[in-house]
């Protein structure tokens, strides 16, 4: 035993046990009356979705919480899911613990590290001490991603982070259908498919249900936190079909009725003030009646691809609501429910359903839009809304998810405790942020926040508590400023004011417009005051600056592009050669040999029998996006699917029983700009083949220009969505040695393409 053993014991050691006294180190206690704490984050969300904020979407167990509790009409976040996440978690701005912008990059300053420090404590690091298990189940998007793969680092990971258990996807997004899968440390594969009924939101559920009845039987003297972040309503917007197609007649009025409807039953709630105006409509949002009756079908069942969603996540929470309540757990159990961001704009103006066509170039005219009307929230596709009902979605706020406007950052949130909020469908209008959860719960426990953990200082929480407002309608809001940046676009609130500007990609910053609002009264932010009260505005924007170098926002950073790319270089650095063994996982896309817009080669080495063998050789992506090579009826076959568009190269012969070694190399023969875009095409060619000789070629102009696809890449099979036409996994029926990929020299990457593609998939 070592001397800092000997110190750490209580008791006696004597020679023999007769003159020894054992001794057990005392376990972590909670605070009587500690609360369950249930943390229920939706997905680009936006303020007006819930039924009780004004919605006709149906979220009736939604509904019920805040008629059980609070809903808060004063709550904002940052803009973007993973820096959200961030503040959520740990009670601090998100530049300050490094998560400044995505979990998809580090540009080499502090604020932008896409990781959490570790000097800034989650809290279920927090809760550890006071007896508290805690449990992640969903999105997480706080791990860089290329730390996703088999060998990590998991330090960022949710296990790692202080969770006890996790069940989730690491990455902004996963298919609904086929997942993209981690439980705890390891990946794996989803327990069901589409055929099969599976969907990732029920998974979830089912998963903290299990974690919380797991614990209930084990400790139920100790208390939980459980942390369900749905994919709902992230695209790509997946949902039963029925349920979808239920929604169409709600929504065929369009968008510009919609929003009126809402902002009137938003009134009527008294969720806003009577005189809030109805800001115009965001730029590019045609009125609805412009839209063709073609549009306008398409337009509606993409709206209610994201409603049926919506609908199927609260049907799916009723569930869990339904068994706290059974479990008798219920009464003493937090429940906040809330979302990470206004509603995407992602989708563009006219809304896609299968983005991974558009992401490669490859158009989706609205013919085709309307020719797979029916396919919408299916395996196959990958929908997003267009901009107008984004802008609904966000009633009665302007701009979107990434913009520091309302329709950004402001968010619904529903608070039930049942044994101790006395509330029954009260309203709070105080300013809060997100950055103001953990303060808030810490509160309510009744416990301070650590000043280390694990032996590393922790920096001070930098949010407040907003502990108060849950009994008392009256209480303050926060004293401190609150500032908002997020890819050059710029916010602070202060006292009930709020200066904004919104940034256009490119520009100088100093050329931004700054715009000024008082809330208080203009909770739409339609009335500038910016020329009325100059000094007053000068005073928020110097105050910004201050605040932004307090918090480690600079330097400011609009080159989305350069960014993910240079990400991309950093981490493959000249690696141009991968060796994928037989037998391995899965590897996740930011991991995998980034063939976007490359020259390479694929060769598997293989064994054969006489009579025939078949299957995946290698498979990276799904059936909305990817590239397999596999064998089938005794010919090599090469799939490149661009968004859902197949091109498919067979050999041009059998492949013999003697052959050894199967593949295929891909020559970019030409680099074409795409006008002033910053963005190139061009062909390439496609040759299969065994043991080194050719075996067929073609040639085309589509390719992996900007993504190859949200799911990974598999060896020896095709684990979920499949990439080509066959039933999933296919496993490859010989012996699959090893695989191998080299790229060729032209390493180059299209810096703006890459950074248009990765801001898609948030």
């Amino acid at each position: 035993m070592t001397s800092n053993h000997r110190a750490a014991f209580g008791g006696r050691i004597g020679t023999t046990i007769a003159d020894s006294r054992p001794w057990w180190p005392a376990e972590a206690k909670p605070k009587p009356g500690s609360p369950n704490i249930l943390v229920v984050l939706f997905d680009d969300v936006g303020f007006s979705d819930f039924g009780c904020y004004g919605s006709p979407i149906r979220t009736p167990t939604i509904d019920r919480l805040a008629a059980e509790g609070l809903r808060y009409s004063g709550f904002h976040t940052t803009a973007m899911c993973s820096t959200t996440r961030a503040a959520l978690l740990t009670g601090r701005n998100h530049h300050s613990v490094g998560v400044g912008c995505l979990a998809n990059f580090d540009s080499g300053y502090p604020g932008y590290r896409g990781k959490i420090a570790r000097e800034a404590g989650t809290l279920a690091e927090m809760l550890k001490p006071h007896g508290y298990r805690s449990y992640m189940v969903g999105k997480w998007h706080v791990t860089p991603l290329t730390e996703s793969g088999a060998t990590g680092p998991f330090d960022g990971w949710p296990l790692g982070r202080g969770f006890d258990r996790f069940y989730g996807f690491l990455d902004a997004e996963t298919d609904q259908y086929a997942p993209e899968l981690v439980s705890d440390n390891s990946q794996i594969d989803p327990p069901g498919t589409h055929a099969s009924g599976y969907h990732l939101t029920a998974d979830l559920v089912d998963q903290s249900i299990r974690f919380i009845a797991d614990h209930l039987a084990d400790r139920p003297d100790l208390p939980w936190l459980t942390w369900l972040a749905f994919g709902a309503c992230h695209a790509p917007h997946q949902a039963p079909t029925e349920l979808i197609k239920g929604y169409d007649a709600l929504f065929d009025h369009g968008w510009d009725a919609e929003r009126a409807q809402r902002l009137a039953r938003q009134k009527a709630m008294g969720l806003v003030p009577h005189a809030t105006k109805m800001p115009p409509r965001n730029d590019g949002v045609q009125p609805w009646t412009a839209h063709s009756p073609d549009e306008q079908k398409v337009f509606t069942r993409l709206q209610s691809a994201f409603a049926g969603m919506l609908d199927h996540a609260d049907q799916h929470l009723a569930r869990l609501i339904a068994f706290l309540d059974s479990a008798g757990v219920r009464d003493n159990t937090v429940i906040l429910v809330l979302s990470d961001n206004g509603a995407s704009q992602e989708g563009g103006s006219l809304g896609m359903v299968n983005a991974m066509g558009p992401y490669n170039f490859r158009p989706e005219p609205m013919p085709e839009k309307l020719a797979r009307l029916d396919d919408i929230g299916g395996p196959d596709t990958h929908s997003n809304f267009p901009h107008g009902w984004a802008m609904a979605s966000n009633t009665p706020l302007r701009r979107y998810k990434q913009n520091t406007h309302g329709g950004g950052i402001r968010d619904p949130l529903v608070i039930s405790w049942p044994a101790k909020i006395p509330a029954r469908g009260e309203l709070r209008h105080q300013f809060i942020h997100a950055c103001d959860l953990t303060p808030t719960l810490l509160e309510l426990i009744g416990v301070e926040s650590p000043t280390e953990i694990a032996g590393c200082p922790q920096m001070p929480l930098e949010g407040e508590s907003f502990a108060r407002s849950l009994t008392d309608p009256t209480a303050p809001p926060r004293k401190r400023p609150q500032y908002f940046e997020m890819f050059g676009h710029r916010g602070l609130w202060q006292d009930g004011w709020k200066a904004v500007a919104y940034h256009p990609p490119g520009t100088p910053f100093d050329g931004d417009k700054w715009e000024l609002f008082h809330l208080d009264h203009d909770f739409s932010e339609v009335d500038d005051l910016a020329a009325a009260e100059p000094e007053r505005l000068a005073t928020m924007v110097k105050a910004w600056w201050s605040e932004a170098e307090k918090h480690n926002v600079l330097p400011l950073d609009d080159r989305f592009g350069l960014r993910f790319a240079e990400n991309a270089a950093r981490f493959h650095g000249a690696r141009h050669h991968f060796t994928f063994h037989a037998g391995m996982g899965h590897v996740p896309t930011d991991v995998a040999p980034d063939v976007r817009s490359r020259s390479y080669t694929i060769e598997a080495d293989v064994e054969l029998d006489a009579a025939g063998c078949e299957g995946v050789l290698i498979s990276h992506g799904d059936a909305t996006s990817g590239y397999s090579l596999y064998v089938r009826n005794n010919r090599l076959v090469h799939d490149l699917n661009i968004g859902g568009t197949h091109h498919i190269l067979i050999s041009d012969r059998d492949v013999p029983p003697a052959a050894r070694r199967l593949g295929v190399r891909v020559e970019r023969l030409t680099r074409e700009p795409l006008g002033k875009t910053g963005l190139v095409m061009g062909l390439s060619q496609y040759t299969l083949l065994i043991d080194g000789e050719a075996a067929g070629s073609l040639q085309t102009r589509l390719g992996f220009f900007n993504l190859i696809s949200w799911s990974g890449l598999d060896i020896g099979r095709d684990r979920g969505s499949p990439v080509s036409h066959y039933d999933a996994p296919f496993a490859f029926t010989g012996t699959l040695l090893r695989v191998d990929v080299t790229m060729h020299p032209d390493q180059a990457l299209d810096g703006d393409g890459v950074g248009a593609a990765q801001m898609a998939r948030q």
